[in-house]
This record gives structure tokens, C-alpha cells and sequence, in this order.
């Protein structure tokens, strides 16, 4: 920046159309770096740098606009900076103001948290800026509360414009919360239902925590919303946003004295009355003996360190397990009878085989009767042994469930979970006799008490010898993995077609393809596992070319969560299916979906969406190189 002397008036468009040019030619970093300090040191004092200031962004031409103003609000130290060197350019300027109100806060979300505070606190410090501010704060809780923005744009996107509406909400002043009081509760109510709608745990979480600094807002003196959820970072961070820190309170860099000095004036006024009526009243002689003589502190206390806690026993038998469970009245036995179930179970499979389509059934209809510690779990762990235990029947049981009326959500994601959870027992080989032990551990020689030594002076030469010997290579040294026959390989298809049937068929209270896509989204998933714990099964082939077609008619879902199903099941397909089949059997439906996946990777708005096709793609192209180096 040049001095001009002799008080000559003169014309900065010159400069203007230079920054501009410059800086939409990819020159930004490089003049702004400079330029905004220097007219930051200069404009703190100086009217008249902040008038040229003023005029040398707003004679910057519209096509250049939105770099420059960009850079700017990227590089001020803050939004009273700003504010000093862009005036009112928002106001002045209606690209500018695009750019600001639109373009960096609805059509953009890669920039940071302290882009969005500059930009929205320059907009909160003028008055004829406050209407922009509150324009601004509507749309983008119409953006926020708009079903159609929550389900196609990217979770990154909903997390920045929630941040712009914390941010937003921390600069209203009391008035102007009165004043769209009943807009902003429309928003939230709208919002909120968007967002607890949604599959993802994170925007579930975004709408709940935006949701309740709204109704803070709204309601400074009567209930406000309040929602259970696991707080992490980005919940924290999200919080702190909704609470500025005005100036005059940041007094830690102040001396010692003036801090207690300022601490004491921010203290309120307390009258003589309201001293008195803090001060405790003194404790009369005769009432404190009284005490003393009621006082139980001269009774002796029972030893009770040789007590045991009575255990109620569970019952030996499975069919005495589904009496208790059924009809028993005693809490005591009835939350034993759960904790033992598992274990009982395992123990009698021959028993339990017998009763097994019943026991499946008193298990998936079963509620707490008392808080007994791990409930879900232990019932979840009972109805994992029944279904491996006697797989067939139960299977074809759940399964059947899974699509009948009557049942809640939860119950039906419980089926979907057990079913995971039992294929992969099934499929997973149980280690039988011996487990061989790691050579790599150091040798340590001990005798055991009265033992004669001489007669194991062999092996301790041997260990010995062991010890001080370098070797290069000693074998397998690491424990061998636990073979045996893949008993998933005969009750696959029982799992698997009976979920894959009449997902489009809805019913009266569950409609998979509609209000349900929670639950879809979970089926889709469980459907990929089952898929992937199918390899080298005979039903293998089978399974992937319905899973393909499955995967077709879905495709173009509108939940990002179905859609990472849908892909996760190509993969289980492609990992499961012999190469040699899915070429030879299904080459058509390949094709297809290798198109879709161009699609996903190039147009999908969820990045863990593209992720999941670009893997695809290349376990496609792995699969046809094997293909071309195995010889015919």
C-alpha cells in the first residue's frame, strides 16, 4: 500500500481490478497474505484507511467478487477485522452479498469453523447487517429442516450448516429471538422429525443437539428439549458454539488486583437483609446435648462380615427354563433362569432340539422384569445358542417373524441380528483337542517341589542349549488356526432366502420401502454378512445372483445408509462367489452393475458411498486379471 502525498484526490478502481485479477488467478494466497495485515494495522485508528479500504473492495468487478471477498474472510483475524475492512459491502454490493448470505454458507461446506464465525459475527455488528443476519439464520433452518437436503446431501455438508445455525443463534439479541419466535419453532419441530428420521447415528446426533440449543434459545425460562446421546468431540464442539464470550468478560490476561477488582464488580448487590437471611442460625447449647443424647453413635453394630448372600438356583432342566420363564412369579428365579440359559442350553442340545422353535419364540417375545445387569445381551447370547443349536427349524421361525405383523422394529432388528451372530458360529470352525503353543516365547526351566533333578538333566541341557542358540529360521512358530467343517455350508439358504422374499411386500405396520428404511438398511446389511459367511458353500452360486438382483431393483434408494448396504453386498458377492461362475453365470448382471458403480463413485453425494463402488470396481478388474494369468 502507497502513500499518495499532497492530499491529491485520486481513483483506486486501478487497484481494485489488480487485486481482483490477481486473485482469481490463483494468485490469492499470495497477495492477500500481505495486503490484509497491513490494511488490518492500518485501519485500527485511521477513518480514512478504512474509507479506502471500503472503496478498494467494492470497485472490485462482480466476476472477481467472490475471490477477493473470500480471501478476505478467510484471512482477518476475526469478525470485528472484517467488519472494519469491508464495511458494509454486503449491503452495498449484491454479488457480494450473494457470495456471503448464499454461496459460502448453503452451496459450499469445505470451509472451517473460524471462516464461519467471521463471516456470521461481521454480519451480527452493524444494524443495517442484522437483517441479513436473520435472513440468513432462516434459510438455513429451511436447509436444515428440509427432508429432501437431510437425505441427498453429505453428512460433512449437514454438520457445517448446523454449525452456521449455532453460530447464528449465539449473536440474536433477545428481541429478535421474540420476534421469530414461532418460525424458529416450526423449523426445529420440522428438523428434528428430518433428523431422527435419518439411519446415520450422526445426523440423528446433529439434529438433536441443534434441536436443543434452538428450544434453549426459545425457551429461557420454561422446558426445553433434552435427548439422551453419547457426547463425542464434535457434540462439544457444536455446544460451545451456541455460547459467545463478550469482550469485556476475558480479563485473564488483566494483573492479579485488577482481575479481583473486576471479579468483585461483576459480583451482584446483596442487601443487609439478604445477608442476614444467608447467615446460619446459632446452635443453642440445650438443643446441641439434646442431640448428643439421641445420638445412635453408642450402639454397637452387628458383625455381619460372616454373612452369605442367599442364591437362588436355576433350574437343571431346558424345559423347566421355559416354566420359569413363562409363568414363574418369583423375580429371584426368573433373572437366575436368564443368566443360565445360555450355558444350559449349549450343555443339552438334544433336550434343547426338542423344544427349540418354542424356546426361540418365548426368547424373542421376552421383556425385563427386573433390571437385572446385561439383560439384552444374556437374551440375545440364549437366542444365539438356540438358533445354532438346532438351526433349521428356528431359522425358518425367525425368518418367518422378520415379515409378520405385530412385531416392533426392535424385535425385528433383534431376528436380524441373532441371525448374524448364529451364521457366524456356524461358519467360524470350533477348535477340538489340542491347541499347539508359540515356539517364541523365551524357555523357562522350573522343577517342581521334591522332584529328583538328575533325572531331567537331559532336558535341562536341552533348554539350556535352546537358550543360547542364534536362530534364523525356527518354522511355524505361531499358533495354527482351528480346522474343521463349515456347518454353515447346509443351513445357509434357510438364513439367507427367506429375508431376501418379500422385502417388497408391505404390510399394515412395516413397509421396508417406505417410512422403514432403518430397518432396510439394517437388512441390507445383514444380507451382505450372510452373503460373505456363505464362501465355499453349495448355495453360494445361488445366493449372489439374487443378492445381484436384489441390489438392482434398490439401487437407487434415497438413504445413504441403504446404499452403503447395497454396495457392501456387491463386495460380500464378489469375495464369495467363485470368479469362475460370476463371469460364466452372471455376466449380464456384471455389466450392469459395473455401469452403477461408475455412476456411484462419479455422482453419489455420500463419500462413504463412493468409497465402497471405487473398491468394487477394483475387486471387478482383480478378478478379471486372475482370470487372464490362469491358464485354460
Amino acid at each position: 500500500v502507497c502513500f499518495i502525498p499532497g492530499g491529491l484526490d485520486c481513483s483506486i478502481s486501478f487497484v481494485s481490478h489488480v487485486l481482483g485479477k490477481a486473485c482469481v488467478h490463483g494468485r490469492q494466497q499470495e497477495i492477500l497474505s500481505v495486503l490484509v495485515p497491513r490494511l488490518t494495522d492500518l485501519t485500527k485508528s485511521d477513518c480514512i484507511w478504512q474509507r479506502i479500504c471500503w472503496r478498494l473492495v467494492e470497485c472490485v468487478p462482480d466476476r472477481w467478487m467472490e475471490a477477493v471477498v473470500l480471501g478476505f474472510v478467510q484471512r482477518a483475524a476475526g469478525a470485528d477485522v472484517l467488519s472494519r475492512l469491508l464495511g458494509n459491502l454486503v449491503v452495498k454490493n449484491k454479488k457480494a452479498q450473494f457470495v456471503v448470505t448464499q454461496k459460502l454458507l448453503l452451496l459450499q461446506y469445505c470451509h472451517t469453523t473460524a471462516v464461519l464465525q467471521n463471516l456470521l459475527g461481521y454480519l451480527s455488528l452493524d444494524t443495517l447487517r442484522r437483517a441479513l443476519l436473520i435472513k440468513v439464520l432462516q434459510e438455513l433452518l429451511e436447509t436444515w429442516g428440509s427432508s429432501s437436503a437431510v437425505k441427498h446431501s453429505p453428512p460433512e455438508q449437514q454438520q457445517y450448516i448446523s454449525k452456521a445455525i449455532l453460530i447464528c443463534l449465539s449473536h440474536l439479541k433477545e428481541l429478535e429471538i421474540e420476534s421469530c419466535r414461532q418460525e424458529l419453532l416450526t423449523s426445529m419441530m420440522e428438523g428434528v422429525k428430518c433428523h431422527l428420521d435419518s439411519s446415520l447415528p450422526q445426523i440423528r446426533r446433529l439434529g438433536m443437539v441443534v434441536a436443543e440449543s434452538i428450544s434453549s434459545k426459545i425457551n429461557t425460562d420454561g422446558p426445553v428439549l433434552k435427548f439422551q446421546y453419547e457426547e463425542d468431540d464434535e457434540t462439544r464442539e457444536l455446544k460451545s458454539l451456541l455460547v459467545q464470550t463478550p469482550l469485556f468478560c476475558v480479563v485473564s490476561s488483566l494483573p492479579a488486583d485488577d482481575r479481583n477488582e473486576k471479579a468483585d464488580a461483576a459480583l451482584p448487590l446483596v442487601s443487609e437483609s439478604d445477608k442476614k437471611s444467608y447467615t446460619a442460625a446459632p446452635v443453642v447449647p440445650g438443643e446441641e446435648s439434646d442431640a448428643e443424647l439421641d445420638s445412635d453413635d453408642d450402639l454397637i453394630p452387628y458383625d455381619m462380615s460372616e454373612d452369605k448372600e442367599l442364591k437362588t438356583k436355576a433350574p437343571l432342566y431346558v424345559r423347566d427354563c421355559i416354566e420359569v420363564l413363562t409363568g414363574s412369579e418369583d423375580v429371584d428365579k426368573w433373572e437366575a433362569t436368564v443368566k443360565a440359559l445360555e450355558s444350559l442350553v449349549r450343555k443339552n442340545p438334544a433336550a434343547t432340539r426338542e423344544v427349540s422353535v418354542e424356546l426361540a419364540k418365548i426368547l424373542l417375545h421376552l421383556e425385563e422384569k427386573t433390571c437385572t445387569e446385561g439383560f439384552v445381551e444374556l437374551r440375545q447370547r440364549a437366542q444365539v445358542a438356540v438358533l445354532t443349536t438346532d438351526p433349521v427349524p428356528v431359522a425358518k421361525y425367525l425368518t418367518s417373524q422378520f415379515y409378520s405383523l405385530n412385531y416392533s422394529l426392535r424385535q425385528r432388528m433383534d431376528i436380524l441380528d441373532v441371525l448374524v451372530l448364529a451364521a457366524q458360529e456356524l461358519s467360524y470352525p470350533k477348535s477340538h483337542g489340542k491347541t499347539k503353543h508359540s515356539g517364541s516365547q523365551k524357555p523357562c526351566i522350573q522343577l517342581l517341589p521334591g522332584s529328583d533333578s538328575s533325572k531331567d538333566w537331559r532336558r535341562v541341557v536341552d533348554e539350556r542349549i535352546k537358550s543360547k542358540t542364534r536362530r534364523f529360521a525356527t518354522g511355524q512358530s505361531q499358533v495354527e488356526p482351528a480346522s474343521g467343517p463349515n456347518e454353515f455350508n447346509s443351513v445357509a439358504g434357510h438364513f439367507f432366502f427367506p429375508l431376501i422374499q418379500h422385502f417388497d411386500r408391505p404390510l399394515t405396520t412395516f413397509d421396508l420401502l417406505g417410512e422403514d428404511h432403518l430397518v432396510l438398511g439394517r437388512l441390507v446389511h445383514t444380507l451382505a454378512t450372510l452373503m460373505y459367511l456363505a464362501l465355499n458353500t453349495m448355495a453360494v452360486t445361488a445366493m449372489g445372483r439374487a443378492l445381484l438382483e436384489f441390489v438392482w431393483a434398490l439401487r437407487f434408494h434415497t438413504d445413504s445408509y441403504v446404499r452403503q448396504g447395497l454396495l457392501s453386498c456387491i463386495s460380500s458377492v464378489l469375495l464369495s462367489v467363485p470368479a469362475e461362475r460370476l463371469l460364466e453365470d452372471m455376466t449380464e448382471e456384471l455389466l450392469e452393475t459395473q455401469c452403477w458403480l461408475g455412476d456411484v463413485v462419479e455422482k453419489d453425494p455420500d463419500g462413504d458411498c463412493r468409497r465402497l463402488a471405487l473398491q468394487n470396481l477394483l475387486l471387478m478388474e482383480n478378478l478379471k486379471k486372475k482370470l487372464k494369468i490362469v491358464p485354460s
